[in-house]
């Protein structure tokens, strides 16, 4: 018998606003005024918190950080097309979607000072805590997901990962189970082109990630990920597609993380200058920025002001941190894992407590 083909496929690109600020008018969503606004001044927020970040990780008052630089765009478009009551999933990139969801900066600050209270997010908030294990959450997500079905609660969970955890077995059982079952999840991939240090082609040869979807039975989009009007239109689809019960979505945008993996990573060890600078030209910070000017909503007056209350809330925030770090026994870390300690937990809290009793000058070093 000849050979038959049995399916083939196709995946979407979509990009709205360019590098330039130009936008495919047929393609613009109609967003409010207020809202771009808005959305504008949680990414600066967040752009401007993650500088800070890095100066507290230099002055020894915070533990290392995962810059958001570059990446404030896509996330919070996607985010944007949630609703209050839908839940959200993030890894550790997703500053400015938090913010956009109503986290105060402070939790912000308090989780990479070291406390986990950081992670425990107002009781309005439908989201689950900082993911750090690499590819974990989908597996969360899609338990909420098929959760919610089961309650009939018309709710749709996004969740964010990095284009490394495709490369984890997780990952891939939970796109296994979301397509089974059809549940309301869509999965956004930010990828950045690097797993730390290694690039997008040493983590598959697929000429996109967004196919795999196809193998687990739901659709794949690939958008420009500094391109926030692109991930907000890509995100409201799936949105509404999750919402009438037509399953999970695939949204993987292509983005670029513009500072090192953390603050504790060299970035210059494997990748270019250039290959840097060319990205900078699609910084999705100045981009919605021309985008804004042109419709007559930014002026440098404006910028001049949100920033000047920016730093003043980034300010505030870490003073409301730091005199929480005050009131914190550090040792009650090994208080609240076993109910009777095994003899090499003792051992390190004992080794733990000379060391908190040093001065702060030798523990620094």
């Amino acid at each position: 018998m000849p050979r038959k083909v049995c399916e083939t496929f196709q995946i979407e690109y979509l990009q709205i606003l360019d590098e330039t600020g130009q936008v495919d008018a047929c393609l613009e969503p109609d967003i409010p005024a207020e809202d771009l606004r808005k959305l504008y001044r949680t990414m600066l927020a967040a752009r401007l918190l993650d500088r800070r970040m890095h100066v507290l990780q230099q002055q020894g008052r915070i533990g290392t950080f995962p810059s958001v630089q570059g990446q404030e765009g896509g996330c919070l478009g996607c985010a944007y097309a949630l609703r209050l009551d839908d839940w959200m999933v993030p890894s550790f990139r997703e500053t400015a979607a938090l913010f956009w969801r109503g986290l105060p900066m402070k939790n912000i600050l308090t989780y990479y000072m070291g406390m986990e209270e950081g992670n425990r997010f107002p009781d309005h908030m439908r989201d689950l805590p900082i993911a750090i294990t690499v590819g974990s959450q989908p597996l969360h997500a899609v338990g909420l997901a098929w959760a919610a079905r089961i309650r009939k609660d018309p709710v749709v969970v996004m969740v964010f990962f990095g284009d490394g955890a495709t490369s984890e077995g997780d990952f891939h059982e939970a796109c296994n189970m979301a397509g089974v079952f059809q549940v309301p999840v869509v999965f956004v991939c930010m990828n950045n082109q690097y797993a730390i240090s290694t690039p997008r082609a040493r983590q598959t040869h697929a000429q996109t990630i967004a196919q795999k979807a196809i193998a687990y039975g739901f659709p794949g989009i690939q958008v420009d990920g500094n391109d926030l009007l692109s991930a907000y239109v890509a995100s409201r689809d799936a949105v509404a597609r999750a919402r009438q019960g037509q399953g999970p979505t695939f949204i993987e945008c292509v983005t670029y993380r513009l500072s090192p993996h953390t603050t504790a990573d060299d970035a210059r060890r494997y990748r270019s200058d250039e290959e840097v600078r060319e990205w900078q030209k699609r910084d999705p910070l100045v981009r919605f920025r021309k985008y804004l000017e042109k419709r007559q909503l930014w002026s440098e007056a404006w910028e001049e002001e949100i920033t000047e209350e920016i730093r003043g809330e980034i300010d505030e925030a870490i003073r409301a941190a730091e005199a929480e770090r005050a009131r914190v026994e550090p040792l009650e870390m090994f208080d609240h894992v076993y109910g009777e300690p095994p003899p090499e937990v003792l051992a390190q809290r004992e080794e733990a407590a000379e060391f908190v009793d040093q001065p702060a000058s030798l523990r620094q070093t």
